[in-house]
């Protein structure tokens, strides 16, 4: 089998990885924070890990790719009453993802895909994303795998009808890869409050804390019906969404430099000369 974990490799692999055309970096991205009662604070890291690792073994042979390390600063400061969590604000965040962009693009990498698997990230990531394409002209592509195949993973719910926190989906992930972080003796504990679902209005947006949708136990969802099967099961719709995204050519033309500051515009073809 190809290894595909940066972490693994050496140097002088990577530099071979990085020199052939369309050299694609994987960046997993999550966050360390509280999941209740039954999972470790890692776990938006290590899903979204090894949904990424398993992807990039699906396209090894014929994608040069390398999946970095999982990045477990996040943007978390609405866990922060549970305890156990560590946060970055919007600059910290956006920063440590454009040392990561400028790195990849000096050793001669040619596309990023950044894998996330904290809900708290999805929205710095869209503008972050943006900024970094433009600025390194480098195709940067942003996803988070619960959202992918819908209704692939809806069908594998039972208790719950999609993914939350801390919940069955979450769970299951766990106990697939990491089962004995997992406290199955916490799973009824993880169960002791019903949270109403606590949302902004329809176009609007504001902070909520998670302690005002999960107020006793920093859960939301049902994890007693997971199962380290459901977790395959999840891990696989995943992993083969990802692959198609990383051999779908509409995703990684690069950017177009028409707003790169600096330079004039002609002004008959309204491009960037």
């Amino acid at each position: 089998m190809t290894e595909v974990e940066w972490a693994r490799l050496t140097a002088p692999q990577l530099r071979e990885i990085a020199a052939r055309p369309e050299a694609l970096a994987i960046l997993p991205v999550g966050s360390l924070e509280q999941h209740g009662p039954h999972l470790p604070v890692i776990t938006d890291t290590a899903s979204a890990s090894a949904a990424a690792i398993r992807a990039a073994r699906l396209v090894a042979a014929e994608t040069p790719v390398a999946v970095l390390p999982g990045l477990w600063l996040g943007m978390s400061e609405h866990h922060l009453p549970f305890g156990g969590t560590i946060s970055v604000d919007f600059k910290a965040y956006a920063a440590m993802l454009e040392g990561v962009a400028r790195s990849l693009k000096a050793l001669g990498f040619a596309r990023l895909l950044i894998v996330n698997g904290h809900g708290g990230n999805v929205d710095p990531l869209a503008v972050i994303v943006r900024e970094l394409a433009v600025a390194h002209e480098l195709p940067i592509v942003a996803t988070t795998p619960w959202f992918l195949e819908p209704e692939k993973v809806a069908a594998v719910f039972e208790s719950d009808k999609g993914p939350k926190h801390a919940c069955e989906g979450e769970t299951s992930v766990m106990m697939a890869v990491a089962p004995d972080l997992v406290r199955r003796d916490q799973l009824e504990e993880a169960m002791r409050q019903a949270p109403p679902a606590v949302h902004a209005p329809a176009g609007f947006a504001r902070f909520y804390s998670f302690s005002e949708r999960a107020p006793v136990t920093g859960t939301w969802g049902d994890p007693r019906s997971a199962s380290p099967e459901k977790g395959e099961r999840f891990l696989e719709i995943q992993a083969r969404a990802l692959a198609e995204a990383i051999r779908n050519p509409a995703l990684w033309t690069r950017p177009d430099p028409v707003w790169r500051p600096g330079r004039g515009q002609d002004s008959a073809s309204g491009r960037v000369e």
